[in-house]
């Protein structure tokens, strides 16, 4: 009797829905921009409203109000309005690291 020592094969991943595939795409889309890739990196390290993001980020209000709304439809973020501001932070932890990553890829071959 022979004992192989080889580890199995890697089985095929099942191909992925075309529903899931576009939805992921329209994800990847929406932080795609060097402006919501910068206030998802702001809204890791804590929730902000609009006016912190201006100010961090030096880009004008209209500027990050469209950005937050590309982001919120992607379900990127969510807003809660306290008093006459929207305090904005990440739906999940998964949108921060794919963000953290692709940033810091770009870094190591820097």
């Amino acid at each position: 009797m022979t004992i192989s020592h080889e580890a199995p094969a890697p089985m095929a991943p099942a191909p992925l829905e075309p529903a899931t595939l576009e939805a992921a795409g329209e994800l990847l889309r929406a932080l795609a921009a060097p402006v919501r890739i910068a206030v998802v990196m702001q809204l890791r390290q804590s929730p902000r409203c609009v006016h912190e993001l201006v100010d961090t980020l030096g880009v004008t209000q209209p500027l990050i109000s469209q950005h937050l709304r590309v982001l919120k439809s992607a379900g990127v973020v969510r807003g809660e309005r306290r008093g006459r501001e929207v305090v904005y932070r990440l739906v999940d932890d998964h949108l921060a690291h794919i963000v953290v990553d692709a940033v810091e890829h770009v870094q190591e071959d820097a």
